[in-house]
């Protein structure tokens, strides 16, 4: 297992390495610069062409992708041009509210998604199946964003029930405590919910499929035989083998969410990177900007990696030499 995980980080340092190759090239095609925008149109074009220079924004592409490169090595992620301040410091301020978020979203789907999966696989081929199944269909068809703004719209202007934007109430903030900390789950539900209905799908549909192939298979035939009550059937045999795979789902449920929570976070105004990365890219603040699509893609890469590992730790039909 060791080996196995040293070959997968291994693996994995290259692919990090040309993601950042890709996301700085990107970024160097989009129009403009960091500048662009930002200054002061009374300038002459010498004090300007001086301010570029000042920022090596005219040296070669590939000058520029190496001092970045080795600055994200030693710590220096850059300086925002529209925050005026550190990349680390305005990324670390909206850091957490995403943790945050994504944890929720995680707690969320597999309570959602395991009671399900289980039911519909119980009872295939009945009414109970098929509406499961109609709601993972009608799910898996609908963007983040859509599920998203009907939540917002239900519950939050309709109904009442959650607030529409933002991480915190600011009386909650000052009085602290339990109330501070209500207030904050309370604004991240409806954003994690929206993202757990969605994330739910893959979760519900595998499950199911794995409970009905187990239904089949000769070890629960041959438990049948023997006149095992079926209750202890469905706990001891194909509960247990059906819920292990599922956990290998983890890393990719974390890409899942990462994706869909640029576009809900901007739905919510809520104030966590993928929301950053969208103000981001439309001001133009490219020192953020690039940091923010690496940090993402890093941890799709490390999530698929994860799934890899946990998938050899629970399914014993994988042999890793």
């Amino acid at each position: 297992m060791i080996k196995f995980i040293i070959r997968r980080l291994l693996l994995t340092l290259p692919q990090i390495v040309i993601l950042s190759f890709i996301v700085f090239l990107l970024a160097q095609a989009m129009p403009g610069d960091a500048l662009s925008g930002m200054i002061d149109p009374s300038l002459s074009p010498e004090a300007i062409a001086g301010a570029r220079e000042a920022l090596g924004l005219n040296l070669p592409w590939y000058t520029q992708y190496w001092n970045w490169f080795t600055g994200m090595l030693q710590g220096d992620f850059g300086r925002s041009f529209v925050h005026r301040t550190d990349v680390t410091t305005v990324i670390g301020q909206r850091l957490y509210n995403t943790l945050g978020l994504s944890i929720l979203t995680l707690v969320l789907t597999y309570a959602i998604a395991v009671p399900l999966g289980i039911i519909a696989g119980r009872y295939n081929g009945t009414w109970k199946d098929r509406i499961i199944s109609g709601y993972t269909f009608f799910a898996l068809a609908m963007p983040s964003f859509t599920m998203a703004l009907l939540a917002l719209f239900f519950f939050g202007f309709q109904l009442g029930w959650f607030p529409t934007g933002g991480s915190v109430d600011p009386f909650a903030f000052a009085a602290g405590g339990w109330t501070y900390i209500m207030s904050r789950l309370e604004h991240m539900f409806l954003p994690a919910l929206s993202l757990a209905l969605i994330s739910t799908t893959a979760i519900i549909q595998y499950l199911r499929s794995e409970i009905v192939d187990l239904e089949g298979r000769e070890f629960i035939i041959t438990a049948r035989a023997k006149g095992a009550d079926e209750k202890r059937v469905y706990n001891k045999h194909i509960f247990r083998n059906s819920l292990l795979p599922i956990a290998s789902f983890l890393g990719f449920q974390i890409v899942a969410i990462i994706g869909g929570a640029i576009f809900v976070e901007s739905i919510f105004v809520f104030p966590g990177m993928g929301q950053l990365m969208i103000t981001s890219i439309t001001a133009r603040d490219f020192s953020v900007m690039t940091i923010l699509i690496l940090m993402f893609g890093v941890a799709s890469i490390l999530g698929a990696m994860l799934s890899d590992i946990i998938l050899t730790l629970v399914d014993p039909r994988i042999r890793i030499k």
